[in-house]
């Protein structure tokens, strides 16, 4: 009976092979679309917030849109580059054969900080462009995605690549990069991996070397992850770059500034007559930074987001490997007797790196000593000192074109 039974079943399989195999291969199919969609629902999706030129410009008045903090106006030659990653905010002007000049600003400041810098070069016959970084005044915040060397290398290509001029080809003759704070952070990277496309690089109490000392335990709470809730952690970092009670109080040794206290050495709040006369805009002289950066957090719904993120994954501290493969890209360059070589790479074979002398931040002398070793040795680099602190693009900005303008060799319309 047994037997009868098993030769039934065989001459059953044998006759509905092609069936049986059929159902079976639906049947992974189906389980695999089911693994497949029950992937892709874990996996984050793009989320773009939308700067004020988006959420609040349609909804104001004409005479809103003329005065405020921080006019979408502020610079010439705007315009606004479209990406998967949202729409970036640009600034370019300067005759079209000058000498082209990219300058990345700070971490909390839209680009307006460095306006005075910009003007001065272009009264230099430069020809000079900013962006605002990633969730900073009229550029979105792609919040689902790390704010670290990666976005913002792509950042700074999707700016050159908007302009109508050329700046990457080979007959360009490239471009000079002039960073501050983490500007300094993101342009040394960046340097660092396109070597060829940077003939000069200007560090501004740049960031990326920050000694780990300087992390204070407030920023350690304030920028931690899986801890304490995100929105929580939004509302907390909004009171303290607003000045109120966790803001920083003034640094009394080297042990207690903290990463999160560049914000107020940036854009100090208060009535600093120094940060308030700085001139950043020639058409829009009355504005002043530290009411922009106030408007800033009003306006811009993913600021807080892209401010935590770049606290987080940004070149802020432990850059060894980055500054050492820019001070390699040098030391081969300087070694070089091939003209060819020397002219694809960093005028003179020196990093400019420019210190505030009371920068309680970016220490002068940690900071010398630290690049000078990542750099590659003392041939590689050169150094200048304000007299101000970490503020001192925006409050000095005359003088950083002095400087620039006679490690360039540049002179005055």
């Amino acid at each position: 009976m047994a037997f009868s039974n098993l030769d039934k079943l065989t001459s059953f399989l044998e006759a509905n092979n092609s069936r049986i195999q059929l159902i079976a291969a639906a049947s992974l199919g189906l389980i695999g679309l089911t693994l497949i969609a029950s992937d892709l629902s874990l996996r984050p999706r793009k989320k773009i917030i939308q700067s004020p030129r988006t959420t609040l410009l349609p909804q104001i008045t004409q005479p809103e849109i003329d005065n405020p903090p921080y006019p979408p106006d502020i610079l010439p030659g705007l315009r606004d580059v479209g990406s998967p990653y949202g729409t970036m905010r640009v600034y370019e002007w300067g005759p079209e054969d000058g000498r082209k000049v990219l300058l990345i600003h700070g971490i909390s400041t839209p680009c307006l900080a460095l306006g005075g810098v910009a003007h001065g070069l272009a009264e230099r016959r430069c020809r000079v462009m900013l962006f605002d970084l990633w969730g900073r005044g009229y550029s979105d915040e792609p919040s689902d995605l790390p704010h670290d060397t990666r976005l913002f290398a792509s950042q700074v290509l999707l700016a050159l690549t908007s302009s109508p001029l050329s700046w990457t080809s080979k007959d360009s003759g490239g471009f000079s990069v002039i960073g501050y704070s983490l500007g300094g952070g993101i342009a040394a990277s960046f340097t660092s991996y396109f070597p060829h496309m940077v003939n000069n690089l200007v560090l501004l109490a740049p960031s990326g070397l920050i000694r780990p000392k300087h992390i204070s335990h407030t920023s350690k709470f304030l920028y931690s992850t899986g801890v304490v809730p995100e929105s929580v952690l939004q509302w907390l970092v909004k009171r303290r770059l607003r000045g109120g009670p966790l803001s920083a109080s003034p640094v009394k040794d080297e042990e207690s500034a903290g990463v999160g206290d560049a914000v107020e050495e940036e854009a100090p709040q208060g009535s600093d007559p120094a940060i308030a006369a700085a001139p950043m805009s020639k058409s829009r002289p009355h504005v002043d930074i530290q009411r922009a950066v106030v408007w800033q957090l009003d306006h811009h719904d993913g600021f807080a987001s892209a401010f935590m993120s770049s606290i987080r994954y940004a070149p802020i501290t432990s850059q060894q490997e980055d500054w050492r493969r820019l001070g390699q890209h040098l030391s081969v360059q300087n070694a070089a007797t091939e003209k060819p070589v020397q002219r694809r790479g960093i005028q003179n074979g020196k990093v400019l790196i420019m210190l505030g002398r009371s920068d309680p931040i970016i220490v002068e002398e940690e900071l010398q000593a630290d690049s000078t070793d990542a750099l590659g040795g003392a041939d590689n680099i050169e150094f200048r000192t304000v007299a101000a602190g970490h503020e001192f693009p925006i409050t000095k900005s005359s003088e950083v074109v002095e400087h620039i303008a006679s490690f360039w060799k540049l002179h005055t319309d």
